[in-house]
């Protein structure tokens, strides 16, 4: 899809994605990513089913990760601890709302971590505007945008929908 138009003072959200999109988590301000895990999430089609391929990802509160630093430096001759598990495979969501072969549901939400989304859309995918608390808000205040493909282009609908800052 071409690049989003920007919309002012409004929030973009999606239900739905199309296959193939990539998102990433990012951990809130005062949380930080687990060493050596990675953000990212795909929708792919599994046997016909379209669905969320998740890695291992953790927020750790910043205060505990500094309340460990001292216990590890001074715990020297301690051998580090070996794992003989491998950590269990994050479960794919399915849920039966958006359980068709071309799209994912929502992705689940990981404590103290917002989802970021793309600046890379496919075809199907819709965008949900809301203006932003605080802005003036002109009918409607809510609206859609989908990419489409029309007479071999691809588009976004047109948004009818306005938020202004008049002050």
């Amino acid at each position: 899809c071409p690049a989003l138009p920007r919309m002012k003072f409004a929030d973009v959200t999606a239900e739905t994605y199309p296959v193939g999109t990539r998102l990433h988590y990012e951990c809130d301000n005062g949380y930080r990513r687990r060493g050596g895990q990675k953000p990212g999430i795909q929708c792919r089609s599994t046997q016909q089913v379209a669905s969320w391929v998740y890695r291992e990802f953790e927020c750790i509160d910043d205060k505990i990760l500094l309340s460990m630093v001292p216990m590890v430096k001074l715990n020297v001759t301690q051998k580090p601890e070996r794992k003989t598990q491998s950590p269990a495979p994050q479960k794919q969501e399915n849920l039966s709302d958006f359980d068709q072969k071309d799209f994912c549901g929502p992705p689940k939400t990981i404590p103290h971590a917002s989802l970021i989304l793309t600046k890379r859309y496919y075809v199907g995918q819709v965008l949900h505007f809301k203006c932003q608390s605080g802005y003036d808000k002109q009918f409607p205040t809510s609206g859609n945008r989908t990419c489409k493909k029309v007479n071999g282009k691809i588009i976004w609908t047109p948004l009818d929908m306005r938020c202004t800052n008049d002050s």
